[in-house]
């Protein structure tokens, strides 16, 4: 299994442009709400809970994070149990509301993606490996801990690989 730097490493490559990395702190995180409103029905009581393809999804990429560290693995499940909640929440309005917010935000959020990409001068990472729809969500939360200045060890891995941001 690769390792957290191999990951991210591999995610930066595609992203060195500093307009690129600010329009995945917008794009990724309303793409991740999307994917969580729109996989929030059906729901299935289950002990209590509810139970959506959007917690199943939850749950495996919680998995695939902590794998990868538990320190950012926690972090990450977080974040995502805040994106079931808010897709569970949207799932509960009529289904216009349901549907055109889901819709909607993954339009806005993919429509910002590309424009960053375009000052990027370069495909997005998961056109060549489909990982990097996971990891993307991974790659916001690590830059965004770089730019806190947190995390220095993981980013000067991550730059002796990819290079520095431009």
């Amino acid at each position: 299994m690769k390792s957290l730097v191999d990951h991210l490493s591999q995610y930066a490559a595609y992203h060195r442009d500093r307009r690129n990395i600010a329009s995945h702190f917008i794009g990724i995180p309303l793409i991740v709400v999307a994917v969580a409103v729109l996989l929030s029905r059906p729901q299935w009581p289950l002990a209590g809970l509810w139970l959506s393809p959007a917690v199943l999804l939850a749950l495996a990429s919680a998995g695939f994070y902590l794998r990868l560290e538990i320190r950012l693995g926690v972090l990450m499940s977080l974040l995502l149990g805040l994106s079931v909640w808010l897709g569970h929440a949207m799932a509960q309005q009529s289904t216009g509301v349901w549907l055109g917010s889901g819709v909607g935000l993954f339009v806005i959020g993919w429509a910002i993606q590309f424009v960053g990409h375009y000052y990027e001068g370069r495909k997005p990472a998961f056109v060549d490996d489909v990982t990097g729809l996971i990891v993307g969500p991974l790659f916001v939360v690590a830059e965004l801990a770089f730019l806190l200045g947190l995390r220095h060890d993981l980013q000067r891995a991550i730059e002796e690989r990819a290079g520095p941001v431009k």
